[in-house]
């Protein structure tokens, strides 16, 4: 779907798109920086993909913890595995803008949702004794929603007011 213009759609427009390739390159990237930091007795750090504890080295997958912490988790966990699932559909989302079938406004409001995620995390394990939390990750995943995504929610605003 052609405008005739040389701006960029934010709504569907088939076809490749290396713009949208090298978002979701930067995307996946955010996957290897840890989204939430929490110092402590031991350093874990908390990927999308599991935890990764240094006493000793070793990685808990999210499925192996949903399936060893089937006894109970305390609530401010569970929002580390919410955001996890918003970032899984950010990345799909950015995936399908690749083939030109992404609403960016969608994309960039579930990276925001995913970094806001984390927060009651950090929070949760601060106000434990002897823990710190530090959401580190969170300010990536927003600076990301706010450098490649905000442009076009400005411009989704901007044509509602006028």
């Amino acid at each position: 779907m052609s405008t005739g213009s040389d701006e960029e759609s934010p709504f569907w427009s088939p076809g490749f798109d290396p713009r949208a390739a090298r978002r979701l390159l930067l995307l996946v990237a955010l996957a290897f920086v840890p989204w939430t930091v929490i110092l402590g007795p031991d350093l874990t750090l908390v990927f999308p993909f599991g935890l990764v504890n240094d006493n000793p080295w070793f990685l808990v997958r999210v499925d192996d913890y949903l399936r060893l912490s089937s006894y109970g988790r305390f609530a401010f966990i569970d929002a580390w595995l919410i955001g996890a699932g918003l970032y899984a559909v950010a990345l799909l989302s950015a995936l399908g803008g690749v083939a030109g079938v992404e609403d960016r406004r969608l994309t960039g409001g579930l990276l925001v949702f995913a970094g806001v995620s984390q927060f009651p995390l950090a929070l949760g394990f601060s106000r434990r004794t002897g823990y710190v939390g530090l959401p580190v990750g969170s300010l990536f995943l927003l600076a990301a929603a706010w450098w490649l995504y905000w442009s076009d929610v400005r411009a989704w605003v901007g044509a509602r007011v006028e």
